[in-house]
């Protein structure tokens, strides 16, 4: 692969709340420096709903040396507002740009679950379980595909209006998208249960449509079987209103399963000619490792990060999970 990536995650911003409290300056560097340095990593999907943020783990990350892929990550916000977002955030981008960076702009991710109009439910959780239904999505397949491509049209637009580098877009695959007006075909990629016999297939069949394809997002938690659920690997969490809280039964931690699905997939993705990959996630601040306590709170075992993040521990909160190692073996030796 040409950019061995992975996604670090500055904050999901949903209804004013934001998911990492804690986004101090100097910690946001040194991961960073840590994902270059220790994971080997070339480019990074710096993701996130606050513009400010995304700018500065941006910066952090240029003057590092990485290829950074400009993520704003729009939740439950109406298209007008979608849009605002981008245009804030591809000047912002292009500004980075000019300055030297490598940068390219996804134009958001996954818009038909995230965000309201493309599919029916008034939440993503009601979106998302959608997915469990295959009827349901088959139903809705046209719709909401002719829905995104329209949208993602007078998206690219607006981006292209204040940034002038390549342009691509975290798909997907019930979106359909139409690639003409992207520089990349980008997808969110995951193999479950149901799709691990023809998953490298599938891989080789969209590198095979003539445009450079990345991989935005994949992984796995760190449970026993969650390689299995693939992108649905967070239905076991239960939450409130200030976001997961537990999870809802005993599961067994297994970081070896974390890591060996990882390492299939980026050899998945080797041999089938992609161009970029980003691993699904450095850390989930919210989704926190408590490994003395009733074992359903210990939140990172849904958790899709390569490290197990700690509460109110000072300096480096957290520690790295054999994911962490398998990554950065891969990448340093591929």
């Amino acid at each position: 692969m040409r950019a061995k990536g992975i996604s670090y995650d500055t904050g999901f911003v949903r209804d004013g709340a934001c998911s990492r409290k804690r986004f101090d300056p100097e910690l946001v560097e040194r991961e960073l420096r840590i994902i270059r340095d220790e994971l080997h990593c070339t480019a990074v999907r710096i993701m996130g709903g606050d513009p400010d943020r995304i700018e500065l783990a941006a910066g952090y990350a240029a003057e590092l040396g990485l290829e950074i892929w400009y993520s704003p990550y729009p939740l439950e916000l109406d298209e007008e507002a979608i849009l605002e977002l981008f245009a804030d955030c591809a000047e912002r981008a292009e500004r980075l740009r000019r300055n030297g960076a490598e940068v390219v702009f996804l134009a958001g991710a996954e818009l038909s679950l995230m965000n309201p109009g493309f599919l029916p439910g008034d939440s993503t959780d009601e979106r998302v379980a959608l997915l469990a239904r295959p009827e349901a999505v088959r139903e809705h397949l046209g719709a909401v595909s002719t829905k995104v491509n329209a949208f993602l049209r007078t998206a690219v637009a607006t981006i292209r209006a204040h940034f002038t580098g390549p342009v691509s877009y975290a798909a997907v695959p019930l979106e359909r998208v139409d690639w003409t007006p992207f520089d990349l075909v980008s997808l969110d990629l995951y193999r479950d249960a149901s799709t691990a016999e023809r998953f490298a297939d599938g891989v080789r069949e969209l590198t095979a449509q003539g445009k450079p394809v990345a991989v935005t997002e994949f992984g796995s938690a760190t449970y026993r079987g969650a390689g299995d659920r693939g992108a649905l690997g967070l239905e076991v969490v239960e939450y409130d209103a200030e976001g997961p809280v537990r999870l809802n039964g005993r599961y067994e931690r297994d970081e070896p399963g974390q890591a060996g699905y990882l390492r299939e997939l980026l050899e998945a993705f080797d041999a089938g000619g992609i161009d970029a990959s980003f691993v699904f996630t450095f850390a989930l601040y919210d989704f926190v490792h408590r490994p003395d306590g009733d074992p359903r709170e210990d939140l990172d075992l849904a958790s899709y990060g390569l490290v197990k993040v700690y509460e109110d521990r000072p300096g480096l909160p957290w520690e790295p999970k054999e994911a962490f190692a398998a990554v950065g073996e891969y990448y340093r030796t591929h």
